[in-house]
């Protein structure tokens, strides 16, 4: 579905309206899809879909996924989620997992933020350079 530039622009207003001290409000956005479903202006399945895709971006930028080969200590979670909500800022929801397959080292995902420190990654690149 091809969305107007009017739809994404009418959707990107919305969005703003719904965000308070840069964070999404989830009441919010519900109470302008419910009202926006409830008038039907011209173009409303656009504004939607555009609403939606600015919804999902912003809740990957809000969500950290940390992989690691096994648990991690408390004292070294906290310290990541420390320094992540340092460089993210408030707001970010952070998930901790074991991948047995990185070896050691950290991977860490935040939206399309990748960091790659397992000696898995650094096989893998070194494979990559011959």
């Amino acid at each position: 579905m091809k969305v107007s530039k009017q739809a994404r622009r009418a959707a990107k207003e919305l969005f703003r309206s719904c965000t308070m001290d840069g964070l999404l409000d989830e009441t919010r956005v519900r109470a302008a899809v419910q009202k926006l479903i409830a008038s039907k202006p011209r173009g409303h399945l656009g504004i939607l879909t555009q609403l939606f895709r600015l919804v999902k971006m912003d809740l990957e930028r809000h969500t950290a996924k940390v992989e690691s080969p096994g648990t991690l200590a408390p004292d070294l979670q906290e310290e990541v989620r420390k320094d992540l909500t340092r460089i993210y800022g408030p707001g970010l929801n952070i998930s901790f997992s074991q991948n047995p397959a990185l070896i050691g080292g950290l991977r860490i995902r935040v939206g399309s933020d990748v960091y790659d420190g397992t000696v898995e990654g650094r096989l893998n690149s070194l494979a990559q350079s011959f």
